[in-house]
């Protein structure tokens, strides 16, 4: 390598490099590792190139009065047909740049820098999450609407409704009654929702300022800063007895009752140990995790020869959860 080094500096790097069998980049990249300057010789400058008055000379037509508000091309064809020929469009369009006149005239709409939201629950009722679906009716384009406020810690359903529009006066009065029930004190609790109409209503932005709850959004165009609302509805309509469509909302409301009641007290989520929603959010937790625990000693203690050199773990009970963690778990 130092070989080619010294050869380089008289010879080119290419040449050096074809004789020794060496590629440049590994050269390259050699020289960045010890910190080296490169060995490149400064390109030189074309005989084709224009000379510095005569780029001055194109600047200044292309800046008059008369072609200031007109492309290149224009510019070019114009000139052309006058019987003047300077350089070529694309050497107008280097002058330019070369000059920072190059821009897009029109007015761009430029997306301010959204922070991504951060929130922390170390115990219920200290952040929800909610949102609403669409539930298909009994004709095309007919929907009924499902509402469900959920607790990012325990993932219990702490309020849900189902009704025949998405309603920013309907999810006023959700919140309220769900606040009320769960006892929440003020000052305690995070509301964390997408930017729908409804999310960013008036009436609820009024109710959240009312109870002293504060509200947070997820960033425009993200889809995964609701990762615990987008879960659960997932799981809803993963569920094998979901249907197409409902005849009636009736028939929405009992399916979403009997679903609700199977999420928070049956169903073993990945999430949180595999404990069901409701022994989290009610605080049973590591009394289940211990019960487990004594069932995994036992087994242990029967055939140890099974799991190696120490008994499997039921896992400790969740001491936090984030309101944008990078997989969602349904």
């Amino acid at each position: 390598m130092e070989v080619v080094l010294a050869t380089a500096v008289d010879t080119g790097v290419a040449p050096a490099c074809d004789a020794l069998g060496l590629s440049r980049a590994t050269l390259y990249r050699y020289q960045g590792f010890l910190g080296q300057p490169s060995t490149l010789k400064p390109r030189g400058t074309s005989f084709r190139a224009l000379s510095e008055l005569e780029r001055d000379t194109i600047l200044g037509i292309l800046s008059s009065d008369r072609f200031c508000d007109m492309a290149p091309s224009e510019i070019y064809a114009t000139l052309l047909d006058e019987g003047e020929h300077y350089c070529s469009i694309r050497t107008m369009y280097r002058i330019i740049a070369m000059h920072s006149e190059v821009r897009e005239r029109r007015d761009q709409l430029r997306h301010p820098a959204y922070k991504k939201p951060e929130l922390l629950a170390t115990k219920p009722n200290q952040v929800w999450s909610w949102d609403i679906t669409k539930l298909m009716g009994p004709v095309k384009w007919s929907y009924f609407y499902l509402y469900v406020i959920l607790d990012i810690f325990s993932r219990y359903v702490v309020g849900w409704m189902v009704a025949p529009r998405e309603s920013a006066t309907l999810a006023e009065q959700l919140i309220g009654e769900t606040y009320t029930k769960e006892g929440v004190q003020p000052g305690e609790l995070t509301l964390h929702a997408d930017r729908g109409s409804s999310m960013k209503s008036k009436a609820v932005a009024l109710l959240l300022c009312d109870l002293n709850v504060l509200k947070t959004h997820s960033r425009p165009y993200v889809s995964d800063d609701n990762p615990y609302s987008e879960a659960q509805f997932k799981t809803l309509k993963y569920r094998p007895d979901f249907p197409k469509n409902f005849g009636c909302i009736e028939d929405s409301r009992a399916f979403c009752r009997a679903f609700m009641t199977w999420y928070n007290t049956e169903h073993h989520h990945s999430g949180i140990k595999l404990l069901t929603p409701s022994v989290v959010h009610h605080g049973m937790a590591k009394q289940i995790l211990d019960a487990r625990q004594a069932v995994l000693d036992e087994a242990f203690a029967r055939h140890a020869e099974r799991y190696g050199s120490s008994p499997p773990r039921s896992g400790t009970p969740p001491a936090a959860v984030g309101s944008t963690s990078p997989r969602s778990r349904r």
